[in-house]
């Protein structure tokens, strides 16, 4: 909560690790780095509270999450004292699966969903990748389809569990 119009940009970030994706609700957005940078801005004192700027990358080019991710923001600010919120959407650089964290990485194989590996993101590389099975820790896996449940994955099957899962790609 807002107290005597002090809050520490720190304080915010702590707030913005509630709001998760909606495509994949065990990621926080800090998680899953799409929360780029936090501001608290004079210029955007009111009377009843500061005003906050929150930049965000969306994880690709029209991620129709994106506005859910912006207006969940929005009201989770709005809930802690919150009245001027501004959502900055920057298109570069480019998202990238280095931002997500550690923590996002380990939620993801928890869920079931294998964790980027590498760097690079070609059809040689997926052709090529042995992904780990979330499920019984097989690398004896292959690529069933260059798209998953989302643009964002890949979905592939364990050989030996025989249990298909999403593959998070690198980007």
């Amino acid at each position: 909560m807002v107290v005597d119009n002090k809050i520490s940009v720190g304080e915010i970030w702590q707030i913005l690790e509630k709001i998760t994706d909606p495509e994949i609700p065990i990621l926080s957005i800090v998680d899953l780095g799409i929360v780029r940078d936090v501001k608290i801005s004079p210029s955007l004192l009111v009377e009843k509270g500061q005003g906050v700027e929150v930049f965000i990358t969306s994880t690709y080019s029209g991620c129709p999450a994106m506005d859910m991710i912006s207006m969940n923001i929005k009201m989770e600010l709005l809930q802690h004292g919150f009245t001027n919120i501004k959502i900055t959407q920057q298109l570069s650089p480019a998202w990238t699966t280095d931002w997500m964290t550690e923590r996002g990485k380990e939620k993801l194989q928890q869920y079931g969903i294998a964790p980027p590996v590498g760097k690079v993101m070609d059809q040689q590389f997926l052709d090529d990748l042995k992904v780990e099975c979330p499920q019984c820790h097989s690398k004896n896996t292959k690529l069933l389809s260059e798209f998953g449940s989302t643009a964002c994955k890949a979905l592939f099957q364990c050989q030996d569990c025989k249990e298909p899962f999403d593959y998070f790609k690198c980007h």
